[in-house]
């Protein structure tokens, strides 16, 4: 049977340069990391991990590790009905979760716009809104006349002071509301709430969306104690001892274990990741929207992936190795190749370039031959097996620090969900970094952020009785 696999397997990897170049094989070495290469990256992401937890090197790390004050996972026993609300782009999301013990749940949600007047308005008008919506969606669902309470996904950057208290460092994704930069969120929803005076609502828990990921994991498998993130941006929250977080200050506190929001994707903003970085990286940072910032995020992320493999194919395509030297208008565009066309590229059989022609047609590239799509595909592969292995490498350094001897780690996000290949790259290359003895897996997350939130009141009011 072993060798079965192992015929497979070597099969598979002979298969997936088949009709490549050997110029662009030699060419792309650059985007695979060696074994010594991601032993280093691993060594240098805890060792970033360990200043952004201590007071004295926080300030200058660039892993800032922020203490989410989440202490407690749910055990799946949570029963009664908590609201969830989930603001994180243009729209948001309203939640109502019933838990019924066991693992049982039953859940209703409404999507809602926010118009570009209120992204760039007032605070006020912005959480106003949200709380008008709040109080039709409890009306829809006869829920009005109760008191609820309520768990916050904000996905922005926030510097936490409480589990109900977060300081909004900076706003991203369009949004640009005065007086709410350097305010706690949550006491502004609070005001909004308040002004409106008609709906009882208790805001019991504000967090991101890797603690939400965790969170929702956690309450159907009890061994996730890691979240990650891998769609648009990239970030991991994990379960940390409460002695090594120093910047945790609750007084009398009797519990062991704190979640810690690390914000990975600020990780070699400090150049620790120029060992690994390529002149696509380089170049690619510095047409983005915020250059030297997000470093490996850059790596890895929804927002960047389709560039990268851009601006490879724009190099091969410029030097005649690619489309015979002729490319087009929307190929020499930036950021006009999407990272779905990554996945839909990769998803072609071996053998077949279906998707791969479809691409090329979309962006005025009709004459690529045979040999250009495998060219083509073998690129995307190159950039989309870096991104997975500087994941895996990433969680597998959280395991090991962790020490546990069997993790759940709960993803979610477009890039994982979506690849055709993300998670078995993932696990092909954990298996080979994770202390050997310890078991670990990883679990979708459905609809995290969401449901997450709401377990964080769940727990916190189960704590609070």
């Amino acid at each position: 049977m072993l060798q079965w696999i192992m015929n497979i397997c070597g099969k598979g990897a002979k298969r997936k340069t088949e009709g490549v170049t050997e110029y662009i094989k030699k060419q792309c070495e650059e985007l695979i990391l060696t074994d010594e290469k991601t032993k280093l990256f691993m060594s240098r992401l805890l060792d970033e991990i360990n200043r952004g937890l201590k007071k004295e090197t926080h300030a200058d790390a660039d892993i800032k590790c922020f203490v989410t004050y989440v202490q407690d996972l749910p055990n799946g026993k949570e029963t009664g009905k908590f609201l969830a609300l989930d603001l994180g782009g243009t729209n948001f999301r309203v939640l109502l979760i019933h838990l019924k013990g066991e693992n049982e749940f039953e859940m209703l949600s409404k999507i809602y716009a926010i118009p570009k007047t209120i992204m760039v308005g007032t605070g006020k008008q912005l959480f106003d809104h949200i709380a008008e919506c709040l109080a039709n969606f409890m009306k829809e669902h006869n829920v009005y006349s109760e008191r609820l309470p309520l768990g916050f996904t904000f996905s922005f950057p926030l510097t936490q002071l409480g589990l109900t208290k977060g300081i909004l460092a900076r706003w991203t994704k369009g949004f640009d509301c005065d007086g709410v930069v350097g305010v706690d969120v949550v006491q502004l929803l609070k005001d909004a709430i308040a002004r409106r005076g008609d709906v009882k609502i208790l805001v019991l828990g504000i967090l991101n969306d890797a603690t939400g990921t965790l969170m929702s994991c956690a309450h159907r498998n009890h061994n996730c104690q890691i979240g990650v993130i891998v769609g648009t941006g990239s970030n991991a929250c994990y379960v940390e001892k409460v002695e090594n977080a120093e910047l945790f200050d609750v007084p009398n506190n009797k519990k062991p274990h704190v979640l810690i929001n690390t914000e990975w994707g600020a990780f070699g903003d400090n150049g620790a990741l120029d060992f690994v970085r390529t002149e696509f990286d380089r170049e690619m940072d510095e047409y983005s929207i915020n250059p030297g910032k997000q470093l490996q995020e850059k790596m890895i992320s929804g927002m960047y992936l389709g560039e990268l493999a851009r601006l490879v194919i724009q190099k091969f395509t410029k030097s005649g190795h690619l489309f015979g030297g002729q490319g087009s208008e929307l190929l020499y565009k930036r950021w006009k190749f999407f990272t779905k066309y990554v996945s839909e590229i990769e998803s072609d059989n071996a053998g077949s370039f279906n998707n791969c022609r479809e691409v090329m047609e979309e962006l005025g590239l009709g004459h690529a031959t045979d040999q250009d799509c495998a060219n083509v595909r073998y690129i995307c592969e190159c950039v989309s097996r870096r991104a997975a292995h500087l994941v895996s490498a990433g969680i597998s350094a959280l395991i090991n620090k962790m020490g546990e001897p069997v993790v759940t780690v709960g993803v979610d996000g477009s890039v994982y969900r979506f690849h055709p290949k993300f998670h078995d790259l993932m696990m092909e290359k954990m298996k080979q970094y994770v202390t050997p003895g310890i078991s670990f897996d990883l679990m979708l997350s459905e609809d995290g952020s969401g449901r997450g939130a709401a377990l964080v009141a769940a727990v916190a009011s189960r704590e609070n009785h």
